[in-house]
C-alpha cells in the first residue's frame, strides 16, 4: 500500500519487494503488480500515471490499472488517463473498468494482451459460469462507445466530454471560492467537499435533502474518522442552472453547519458565525 502521491514510497516498496522477496522464503516473486485507480473515487485525485510508468519500467514490474472513475470522463476525447496525460496504452498491462458508470449500462471490462485476455476467459468463474451480459446492456454500451469514438456520425460524445470538463471546473471554482475544502485534481469530476467531523454528516444530509438535494456523505471506516465527506459526482447533464442551485444550498448550509474551513476564502453570511449560543433550535 503507498499513497497515490507519494512515489519515493512507492518505489520503496518496489525496491524491498526486489531485495527481500516473499515474506518467510525470501524467494524472489515471479511477478510485481502496481495497482492504481485512475481517479481515486474517495479522493478525487488523478492517478500520476507518467512517474508510475517510468518506476513500473524500471523496476520490470506489471501495472493494473482501475478506471472505473476514469473512463468516459477525462482525456480529450474521454478515453481516461491514458489520453489525460498522452500516454501509451501500450504501458499499461491490465486496462480495466465499469460500464457502469459513463456507459448507463451494467458490469464491466477488463483489456490488455491477448493472452491475457484468453487466459481470463478460460479460467475466470465469472467467464466461464455466469450468465452472457443480456443483449439490450450489450447494445447500450456498444452505442456509447461509438458516440464517444464519433463513429455515430454525430460530435455529440465530444460535446459531452467537454461539457463535463467544463462543469467539472465550474463547480470546484464556486466551491473553492466559498471557502470549502475540497480534494482531488481541478479536472477530476469526482468532488470530495470535506465535513471533517463525525457529528456533522446526518446533519448535512439531512438538511441538503430537505432542500430536495441528494447527495452521497461518506464516513468511518471508508475514510478516516477526521476526515468525513460528501461526495459529489458531476455530470455532463448537469445545466449550469442545476449547479448553481445546488452551491447555493451548500453556500447557506456551510455557513449555517460552520463547513467552510478554508483560511483563504470569506463567509457570505458571517453573521452566522458571531453566534455565541452552540443550541439549535427546533
Amino acid at each position: 500500500f503507498f499513497l497515490n502521491k507519494d512515489m519515493q514510497s512507492l518505489e520503496k516498496l518496489l525496491r524491498e519487494a526486489i531485495i527481500y522477496g516473499q515474506p518467510r522464503s525470501h524467494r524472489a516473486w515471479r511477478k510485481v503488480i502496481i495497482l492504481v485507480e485512475g481517479i481515486y473515487s474517495m479522493e478525487g485525485s488523478i492517478v500520476r500515471l507518467p512517474e508510475i510508468v517510468s518506476l513500473k519500467k524500471k523496476y520490470k514490474a506489471y501495472l493494473y490499472l482501475d478506471e472505473a472513475h476514469s473512463i468516459g470522463a477525462v482525456g480529450a476525447t474521454g478515453r481516461g488517463v491514458v489520453e489525460y496525460f498522452g500516454m501509451n496504452p501500450d504501458d499499461v498491462d491490465v486496462l480495466m473498468g465499469t460500464f457502469t458508470k459513463s456507459f448507463g449500462a451494467a458490469g464491466g471490462y477488463i483489456a490488455g494482451k491477448k493472452d491475457l485476455v484468453d487466459f481470463l476467459r478460460t479460467h475466470s468463474h465469472s467467464a466461464v459460469y455466469a450468465t452472457s451480459m443480456c443483449p439490450p446492456v450489450a447494445e447500450q454500451i456498444i452505442r456509447a462507445m461509438k458516440c464517444l469514438m464519433g463513429l455515430d456520425g454525430t460530435t455529440q460524445g465530444l460535446q459531452r466530454v467537454r461539457q463535463l470538463a467544463k462543469n467539472t471546473r465550474y463547480f470546484r471554482r464556486r466551491l473553492h471560492e466559498m471557502g470549502f475544502i475540497i480534494y482531488g485534481n481541478d479536472d477530476s469530476p469526482v468532488v470530495p467537499l470535506l465535513l471533517y467531523m463525525p457529528g456533522k454528516i446526518g446533519a448535512f444530509a439531512r438538511s441538503m435533502l430537505q432542500k430536495n438535494i441528494g447527495v452521497v456523505v461518506v464516513g468511518f471506516p471508508a475514510t478516516p474518522i477526521t476526515e468525513s465527506r460528501a461526495r459529489f459526482c458531476v455530470s455532463a447533464a448537469h445545466t449550469r442552472e442545476m449547479l448553481d442551485t445546488v452551491l447555493n444550498a451548500l453556500d447557506e448550509l456551510g455557513d449555517f453547519l460552520q463547513l467552510k474551513y478554508s483560511r483563504y476564502s470569506k463567509s457570505s453570511h458571517p453573521e452566522l458565525y458571531e453566534e455565541t449560543r452552540l443550541e439549535l433550535e427546533d
